[in-house]
C-alpha cells in the first residue's frame, strides 16, 4: 500500500518542529506568517469552486444531502462514542483531537480520484467533496464549539475568528474568481505547491509551539498504538456505512461508489488550519489524529478503489459512464 508523499513532508516538517521549535521572535514571525498563508489558502479554494458548478451539482441533491449526513452527523456521533475509551485507550487530549477530526470536511482531491479508479459518479463527487469543504468552513468551528467546548484551549470565541479568518477570504476568492478564475486554472500546479507549503508552515508552527508548551511528554507508544486501533475500527465502519447504507436508499453502484469515498474521509488540508485557528498551542496534539487517519484513509481506500474497478459494470450503465465522462472533461480541470 502506498505511502502518500506528502505524509513523509509532513512528518520532516514535525520533525523539524522537534528539533528547532520557533522560539520568541521567530515563534511571533511563524505565527504571523501562519496566519496569512491560512487566509491565502482559503482564499485560493474560493477562487477555484465555480459557482455554477455547485449549482449544477445540486439536481442530485439526495446524493450531497447522504455525505453531508455521514460527514457532519455520523462521523461526530461516533467520535462522541470513543469517550468511553478514555482513559483505557486514549488520553483526554488524544481523544480531543480524535473528535476534532471527525468533525472537518471531506476532502476534494482523493474522493475524485478514487471515484474515478473505481469508474463511479465523479461529477457527484466533485460537487459532494465541494459542498463539504465549503459547509465545513461554518459547520465545523460550530460543532467544535458544542462539542469540545473548552477542552484543550479551544475557546467558543474561536468560532468567530476561524470565520474571520476563513470564511472571509473564502468569499473573497469567490468575488474575484472572474477576475482571476483564468490565471488559477492555467497555474494550478503551482499554486497547488502553495497549498501544501502553507499548510507545511501551519504544521510547524503548530508543533513548534506543542513543543515549547511540552505536550509531547503526553503521548506514550502505547497511546499511538491504541490511537492507531481506534481509527482503524472507525474507518472501516464508516466504510461499511456508506457502501451498505447508501445501498439501501436505493442508489446505485455508481453513485454509492462516490458516496464511500466522500463520506468517509476527512481533509487534513482543510483541518490542520483549522486546528491552527481553534486550539493555539494545543494543535499539534488536535491535529496527530487527523494526520494518522488521513494517511490510513489513503491506503485503505486504495485498495478498495482497485478493486472496485474490476467489477462488472451492467451494460446499461454504459451509457451514463461515458455521459458523466464527458460532464468530467467539462468540470474536473476547472476543480482540481
Amino acid at each position: 500500500m502506498p505511502v502518500d508523499p506528502y505524509i513523509t513532508l509532513l512528518l520532516g516538517t514535525v520533525g523539524l518542529a522537534a528539533l528547532l521549535p520557533a522560539r520568541g521572535t521567530g515563534a511571533d514571525i511563524a505565527s504571523g506568517a501562519s496566519t496569512a498563508a491560512i487566509a491565502f489558502l482559503f482564499f485560493l479554494y474560493g477562487a477555484r469552486l465555480s459557482t455554477r458548478e455547485a449549482l449544477d451539482g445540486l439536481t442530485h441533491w439526495r446524493l450531497h444531502v447522504t455525505v453531508l449526513a455521514c460527514t457532519f452527523v455520523v462521523f461526530p456521533l461516533l467520535g462522541l462514542a470513543t469517550r468511553g475509551l478514555v482513559p483505557a485507550l486514549l488520553t483526554d487530549p488524544l481523544h480531543q483531537g480524535l473528535l476534532f477530526c471527525t468533525l472537518v470536511p471531506s476532502t476534494i482531491q482523493s474522493s475524485i480520484a478514487f471515484t474515478s479508479i473505481a469508474r463511479g459518479n465523479v461529477p457527484a463527487a466533485i460537487c459532494a467533496g465541494s459542498f463539504s469543504s465549503l459547509a465545513g468552513i461554518v459547520v465545523t468551528p460550530l460543532l467544535a464549539a458544542a462539542l469540545l467546548g473548552g477542552a484543550g484551549g479551544f475557546s467558543a470565541d474561536s468560532v468567530v475568528e476561524i470565520l474571520l479568518q476563513l470564511l472571509v477570504p473564502f468569499l473573497a476568492g469567490q468575488v474575484t474568481r472572474r477576475w482571476i478564475g483564468g490565471f488559477v486554472a492555467r497555474h494550478r500546479k503551482v499554486l497547488g505547491l502553495v497549498d501544501r507549503g502553507s499548510i507545511l508552515l501551519v504544521v510547524y508552527t503548530a508543533f513548534s509551539e506543542g513543543m515549547v508548551q511540552g505536550v509531547w511528554g503526553q503521548v506514550s507508544p502505547a497511546r499511538l498504538g491504541g490511537l492507531l486501533a481506534v481509527e482503524s475500527v472507525l474507518l472501516a465502519v464508516m466504510l461499511a456505512l456508506t457502501w451498505y447504507g447508501a445501498k439501501g436508499l436505493g442508489f446505485g453502484r455508481e453513485d454509492r461508489i462516490a458516496i464511500q469515498f466522500a463520506g468517509s474521509k476527512k481533509s487534513l488540508a482543510a483541518g490542520l488550519p483549522m486546528a491552527s485557528v481553534l486550539f493555539g498551542a494545543h494543535a499539534s496534539l488536535a491535529v496527530l489524529p487527523l494526520m494518522l487517519f488521513h494517511q490510513m484513509q489513503l491506503m485503505v481506500c486504495a485498495v478498495i478503489a482497485k478493486r472496485r474497478s474490476k467489477d462488472p459494470v451492467p451494460q446499461a450503465a454504459s451509457g451514463d459512464r461515458a455521459a458523466r465522462s464527458r460532464t468530467e472533461a467539462g468540470t474536473g480541470t476547472r476543480s482540481g
